[in-house]
């Protein structure tokens, strides 16, 4: 009986010998029956790619190596001549542990290039290419097809092909502008936002940032230009702008140029040929920082369309020349300046009657003082537009009075708004203007940005005029007074008598 159990157990594990070695022949097999693959690319950028492939060894593949290597179909006579033995370069390749030598290598191939295969990738899609032979490929990007927007080219790749995917290394940086928002008559300031509100000849505060991209390590030069397009309502005085990288002052790195379009935009650019050479190391994570302040004039548009201001950022884009030649372009970022109107209209007592000869003074209150905005003369208007006004507190003086009318009391308001502070089209979402001490009632007009009241004049008492109602009433009173004379006297004669 155990006899007969043993030379079971000897049966069944023969017989498992026999059935993993013969299932592991079938994939050694399997394997070595393949004869094309797939390449799957993964486009990790923000825009479409037209990438390049060629096969630069091939050979005998197995548990993704590649022996008894020999130059493939992808590289030209002339190129497997100067370059070599490919057994040779593959060893040294598989050698080395710098990322610089493949770099160098797949540099080397661009002169000796040939029968690449064409395939387009949209942004963040993959897409792959099937009958691949065995072998040791170059993926690139298609010369000069990403010169626009956020585009920017693969680092080279090198792949052995063994039904693998293939990512892009590739990264922009990006660029963002914000604008501070300060209430004169609070003294409240804001953080960097997208919006703010100012009265005309302020100077507002203004902020750039540019970041790095991902693979910066990858570039030997790095281009880095901003242009910044201000508004014909904006006012720039040259050489204001500082620029660092975290606390160093990098400003003289960059040059700067002013431009005056024929729109009456201004277009200001900071250049850099080279941001390598600042002094200070790059990384990932590096910020440079442009802060300078622009001055809001006479041009400025009042209302809802407001001043705007805009940056894009011009870099390097292909790793692959060191940074040289070629740039992409960030989409612009945009931030908007608002600035706001009141108008007045002078009335007569009945509320709708133009009323003219009145003058008045619009103040504003800033550090707790009242100070003068603008005063209009008394003329023959009756209409007032104080323009260019920020949020805060007013007073509205009557400084002259139309003959025959009482003078106002000072009317004291605030002007209030509010407006998108982090999107990337700001609008102006409300305006209102709220009296505090006198009689006003504005009426909002946001497209137009005014607010817009009626202040009313009333006459004074009249007094009694000569030959008039006036006289009849001097009479009558005077009657009076000589009655009571003549009764006083004959009352007091009578009582003379009586003694």
């Amino acid at each position: 009986m155990n006899l007969t159990k043993k030379l079971f157990s000897y049966i069944v594990a023969i017989a498992m010998i026999f059935t993993l070695t013969a299932f592991a022949g079938g994939a050694v097999n399997a394997e070595e029956a393949k004869t094309s693959y797939t390449l799957t690319l993964q486009n990790k950028g923000q825009t479409k790619h037209t990438f390049e492939v060629y096969q630069i060894f091939t050979g005998d593949l197995s548990n993704g190596t590649l022996s008894n290597v020999q130059w493939g179909d992808g590289v030209t006579q002339n190129g497997k001549t100067a370059l070599g033995d490919a057994a040779k370069k593959a060893e040294d390749l598989a050698k080395s542990t710098d990322s610089l030598a493949a770099k160098t290598f797949a540099e080397d191939l661009q002169k000796y290039l040939q029968n690449g295969t064409e395939k387009e990738v949209a942004a963040n899609q993959t897409e792959s290419i099937e009958g691949l032979a065995a072998g040791y490929y170059l993926v690139k990007d298609k010369a000069s097809s990403q010169n626009q927007t956020n585009g920017a080219y693969t680092s080279y790749i090198l792949k052995v092909v063994k039904d693998t995917t293939a990512a892009t290394k590739l990264d922009v940086p990006t660029v963002e502008k914000k604008v501070q928002d300060k209430n004169d008559s609070t003294g409240e300031t804001s953080g960097w936002q997208d919006s703010a509100d100012y009265d005309i000849g302020d100077e507002i505060p203004y902020q750039i940032t540019g970041s790095m991209p991902g693979n910066i390590g990858d570039y030997t030069t790095y281009k880095y230009v901003f242009t910044d397009t201000m508004s014909k309502g904006l006012t720039y005085t040259k050489k204001n702008a500082t620029i660092k990288i975290g606390d160093t002052v990098v400003t003289d790195s960059f040059t700067e140029a002013i431009t005056s379009q024929e729109d009456g935009s201004t277009v200001v650019t900071w250049t850099c040929d080279d941001l390598k050479t600042a002094g200070v190391e790059l990384t990932p994570a590096t910020k440079v920082v442009v802060t300078y302040k622009a001055t809001l004039n006479e041009k400025a548009v009042i209302g809802s369309a407001g001043n705007p201001n805009t940056v894009n950022l011009t870099y390097s884009n292909n790793p692959n020349k060191g940074g040289d030649g070629e740039t992409g372009k960030t989409p612009d970022d945009k931030n908007i300046v608002f600035t706001y109107k009141t108008v007045v209209n002078k009335v007569d007592q009945d509320g709708t009657t133009p009323l003219k000869g009145a003058g008045f003074t619009l103040q504003k209150k800033v550090n707790g003082e009242y100070i003068d905005v603008k005063t209009f003369t008394a003329s023959d208007a009756t209409t007032f537009e104080f323009t260019g006004l920020d949020d805060g507190n007013y007073k509205l003086i009557e400084s002259t009075t139309p003959a025959g009318y009482n003078t106002i009391t000072p009317i004291e308001f605030t002007i209030s708004a509010e407006h998108d502070e982090t999107a990337d089209e700001p609008t102006l979402i409300s305006l209102s203007g709220n009296a505090t001490s006198g009689e006003a009632t504005f009426t909002e007009n946001i497209t137009e940005g005014s607010l817009t009241t009626d202040v009313v004049n009333k006459k004074g008492s009249t007094l009694p005029e000569t030959g008039g109602m006036g006289t009849t009433l001097l009479y009558a009173v005077g009657g009076v007074l000589v009655a009571l004379a003549a009764a006083y006297i004959i009352i007091s004669k009578k009582h003379e008598k009586a003694e």
